[in-house]
C-alpha cells in the first residue's frame, strides 16, 4: 500500500526540514516547496493527500493557495501556518475552505493531531446519505435541499466553527450532526446541548466541569461538556441564550483551545469542533447589545441557513413517507397517508416546519381509521385574518380544498352524512362538525 502524499510549501528551509522529519516519522511520503509558483506547478501535475502551507510567501501567500486547491484539488485538505497572534487571517483561511490552522511556534502534537484528522477526511465523491446513521438523515430533494447538502459536505471537510441559522423546527441539530458524520471527527463524540435549558449559576460548571468539594452540592468531579465532547463536536443550540458573562468566557476558551475546571487552578486543553445556532437574528443582537460581536465573529467563520419548511413544500411527500415508515415500524402499524390528505399538507404554511410537520402526523396516526389518514385527521389548524385584509392564499386554499371535497362526498352520496363520512375516512362526528364549521348546508 503507497504512503500518503504531504505536500509542503514554506520558504523557511528550517520550517520544512522541521514538519519533514516529523511527517516522516508518522509513515507519511513528503515533498516541499519554497514558494507559490512551485507549490502550483507540484499540484497540477502530482496528487497529494494533504497541503501544508505557510501564511506568507516569496511570490504570493497561503490563503492564494488554498483558493488553488479549492479550484483544482478539492479533495485535498489544506492547512496553513500562520504567524503568533495572526487568527484574523487563520479564520480567513478557512473561510476561505482552509481545514485548520496551526500557529507558530509549532507544537508538534497539534500538527500531528491535525495532520491524522486531514488524512481520515472521506472523499468529496462519498455519495451523501449513504453511510450515516439513518435516523439522522436529512430528507429533500428540492433546490434548496440539494444546496444544503453540498454545503454539509463541503464544510464537513473544514475544522472551521460552523453557525446555522434557521426558525424553530428546521432541524438545525441534523445538520450539526451531517457536518460531523461526514467529517474527520466522525468516530468522535458529536454532544449538543441548549444554552436555553441550563440555569445560568450552573453554566460555568456545566460547560467547563468542576472538582469535588468545589461549591456546595459539588460531591464529585464532573468533567464539564468540553472534556466529554473532546476530539469530536460540541454542538451549542441556541447560543443566543448565553449571558453576557458566559460569552466571554466561552470567547476565551475558543481563543487559547484550553479550560479550567471549577475550584481547579490547572488548564487543561481541548480539541473541539464547536458547531452552534439560533433562531434569533444574532446581527440585530450583536449591534444591541445583546451578543459579543467578538463572539460572534469567532464562531460566524461558515454560515449556514437552513431554510424553512414553506419554502420547500416539494419535499413535503418525501417527509410524510419518512415519518411515517418511522411511525409504522415502532408501532407495528401500517399506516399511509390520502392523496387528499397530502394535498392539504402541501398548502399549509407549517410555521412549526418539520417538528410541526412530525407532531401533526404523529397525531393524526392515532386519530384515523382504517389505518388511512385523511384531511380532518391532521387538525390543521385555521389561519386568522385581521380584519379588513385581504385573505392569506395559503389559508383560502386549504379550506377551499377541504369544502370541496366534502361537498363533492356529500352530494355522491345524495347527502347522506354517514355514508359521506365512510367515504372522506372520517368519523359521523368529525363530518358533523366540519360541516357546522364551513357552514356546509343543503339548499
Amino acid at each position: 500500500m503507497s504512503k500518503q502524499r504531504v505536500l509542503i510549501v514554506d520558504d523557511e528551509p528550517d520550517i520544512r526540514e522541521l514538519l519533514e522529519i516529523t511527517l516522516l516519522r508518522m509513515g507519511l511520503a513528503t515533498k516541499s516547496a519554497p514558494d507559490f509558483g512551485s507549490a502550483k506547478d507540484m499540484l497540477e501535475n502530482e496528487r497529494f493527500d494533504l497541503c501544508l502551507t505557510d501564511m506568507k510567501l516569496p511570490d504570493g501567500d497561503g490563503i492564494a493557495l488554498v483558493e488553488f486547491i479549492q479550484q483544482h484539488c478539492p479533495d485535498t485538505p489544506t492547512a496553513v501556518i500562520t504567524a503568533h497572534g495572526s487568527i484574523d487571517l487563520a479564520i480567513k483561511a478557512m473561510k476561505c475552505g482552509a481545514f485548520d490552522f496551526v500557529s507558530k511556534p509549532v507544537s508538534l502534537d497539534t500538527l500531528r493531531s491535525l495532520v491524522e484528522k486531514a488524512l481520515t477526511l472521506p472523499s468529496k465523491s462519498v455519495p451523501l446519505d449513504n453511510s450515516e446513521d439513518a435516523r439522522f438523515r436529512i430528507i429533500g430533494s428540492s433546490p434548496s435541499m440539494l444546496e444544503l447538502k453540498q454545503s454539509i459536505a463541503k464544510f464537513a471537510r473544514s475544522q472551521a466553527p460552523v453557525f446555522i441559522y434557521g426558525q424553530s423546527g428546521t432541524g438545525k441539530e441534523l445538520v450539526a450532526r451531517q457536518i460531523h458524520l461526514q467529517g474527520s471527527r466522525n468516530n468522535a463524540p458529536f454532544i449538543a446541548v441548549n444554552c436555553g435549558a441550563i440555569p445560568a449559576e450552573l453554566m460555568e460548571s456545566e460547560f467547563f466541569g468542576h472538582i469535588k468539594g468545589s461549591f456546595t452540592g459539588a460531591s464529585s468531579d464532573n468533567e464539564g461538556l468540553f472534556r466529554a465532547a473532546h476530539g469530536g463536536t460540541l454542538f451549542l443550540d441556541e447560543i443566543a441564550d448565553l449571558p453576557l458573562a458566559m460569552q466571554v468566557k466561552l470567547l476565551r476558551v475558543i481563543q487559547e483551545k484550553s479550560i479550567r475546571a471549577v475550584g481547579s487552578q490547572q488548564e487543561q486543553a481541548v480539541d473541539v469542533r464547536i458547531i452552534s445556532a439560533s433562531h434569533k437574528d444574532l446581527d440585530g443582537m450583536v449591534t444591541q447589545g445583546g451578543f459579543r460581536q467578538d463572539l460572534y465573529y469567532r464562531i460566524n467563520v461558515i454560515g449556514i441557513a437552513v431554510p424553512p419548511l414553506r419554502e420547500r413544500i416539494a419535499d413535503i411527500a418525501d417527509l410524510c413517507d419518512y415519518l411515517i415508515d418511522s411511525h409504522n415500524r415502532e408501532n407495528q402499524s401500517n399506516i399511509s397517508i390520502s392523496d387528499t390528505a397530502l394535498k392539504s399538507l402541501q398548502a399549509y404554511s407549517f410555521p412549526g416546519n418539520v417538528r410541526e410537520l412530525e407532531n401533526m402526523l404523529e397525531r393524526a396516526s392515532a386519530l384515523c381509521e382504517e389505518e388511512s389518514i385523511q384531511p380532518a385527521d391532521l387538525q390543521i389548524p385555521e389561519i386568522q385574518q385581521p380584519a379588513n385584509d385581504a385573505p392569506t392564499k395559503l389559508g383560502e386554499m386549504t379550506q377551499n380544498l377541504e369544502k370541496e371535497q366534502i361537498i363533492q362526498a356529500l352530494e355522491s352520496n345524495r347527502w347522506n352524512q354517514s355514508a359521506s363520512a365512510r367515504a372522506l375516512g372520517m368519523t359521523l362526528r368529525q363530518l358533523r362538525y366540519r360541516i357546522d364549521k364551513l357552514k356546509l348546508n343543503k339548499s
